[in-house]
């Protein structure tokens, strides 16, 4: 499929980003292009915008940015018989190698030799995207394009609570923000007794509280007290932390109960600096690196868990933007007072 279509890009270093007019990608045989119905704006897509110490080191302008997406299939490769076009897809946004040793004994979504889809190849903001078509995840055409869009973030959230048992225990989930909020939604799904949700962001918060979580403390005014007191001083049993803050950190080891899961999902942007002894070992912690979905694991339970409509994540999505309106977007997105924001390259109807 030849011809043109707008992209929002970096062009070179530094914030900021350009909408320009470019080539519609040309395909390989193992490709599909789709034409992109709607994309969301993920944290990481704020950094390389804003063009961070992490963009700085990792993007290597001009490209494309942008991963999470939903459209439909337009044009398939020669290889490919498994897609139609018309077909609604998501996609899995970590491109493996498929030789190393993590992807050939089921841990594709640690491959040592990932590339990601918007940040080391180009990406979904735009009028359409290339990917390969094994990275594709065919979606139910009922399922509306924006909620479609934000699968593989939720399924972030999936692999980070389900990780370990949930059910019965009090749970506590530290960073509000989009996948925060996932998985306060999906705590209270699978049954989990308590769910404190924290954050310094008070519309975060409301959020929360929206999503279903039991009770919400501003991380501002120190949350430890009030964590022991929900939990007759026995801390919680299971850490979620999501936001990669280094306060958020220490707290989550802090408030956990002696033999406790920590599960760490978010990325601080400098080195941590952590009591081991006294808040890990002594207390006999099982901390949890977290990346990613598993594949396709992961993906499989999103598609249940959705389907089944014990999770609703249309409150997480509070504004709706056209590419064209990108600049305003990527401002609320910095401003923190949203949820999950999403832009539509074909305009807003």
């Amino acid at each position: 499929m030849k011809g043109k279509m707008w992209a929002l890009m970096k062009i070179g270093p530094g914030p900021g980003a350009e909408l320009r007019e470019v080539d519609i990608p040309e395909l390989g045989p193992d490709d599909i292009l789709v034409r992109v119905r709607a994309c969301s704006i993920c944290g990481s897509d704020l950094h390389i915008y804003q063009w961070d110490r992490w963009a700085a080191g990792r993007i290597r302008p001009p490209l494309v940015f942008g991963h999470e997406f939903a459209g439909e299939v337009v044009a398939v490769g020669q290889r490919v018989d498994h897609l139609k076009v018309g077909q609604l897809v998501s996609a899995e946004t970590h491109i493996t190698c498929g030789q190393c040793y993590q992807c050939r004994t089921g841990a594709e979504h640690i491959c040592s030799r990932v590339a990601i889809l918007g940040v080391d190849t180009d990406g979904a903001f735009a009028e359409y995207v290339k990917i390969p078509a094994r990275n594709a995840w065919p979606t139910p055409a009922e399922v509306a394009p924006e909620i479609a869009a934000i699968q593989e973030p939720f399924g972030n959230a999936v692999h980070t609570v389900l990780a370990g048992e949930v059910t019965g225990l009090r749970v506590a989930v530290l960073g509000c923000g989009p996948i925060g909020l996932m998985a306060v939604a999906l705590c209270r799904a699978a049954g989990a007794a308590l769910v404190i949700a924290t954050d310094v962001n008070a519309y975060r918060l409301e959020l929360a509280a929206r999503m279903g979580a039991h009770l919400v403390l501003d991380a501002t005014r120190g949350i430890l007290d009030e964590v022991r007191k929900a939990t007759h001083g026995e801390g919680v049993d299971v850490v979620l932390e999501m936001s990669g803050a280094p306060a958020a950190l220490r707290d989550a080891l802090r408030m956990a109960r002696n033999g406790a899961r920590v599960s760490l999902l978010g990325i601080p942007s400098e080195p941590v600096s952590l009591d081991i002894a006294e808040d890990v070992v002594f207390k006999g912690l099982t901390i949890q690196g977290i990346s990613g979905r598993r594949m396709f694991e992961t993906w499989y339970r999103t598609r249940a868990l959705l389907a089944s409509g014990v999770v609703d994540l249309s409150p997480l999505i509070t504004h709706r933007f056209a590419l064209s309106q990108f600049r305003a977007a990527f401002e609320l997105v910095a401003s923190g007072q949203c949820g999950k924001v999403v832009m539509f390259p074909q305009g807003l109807t």
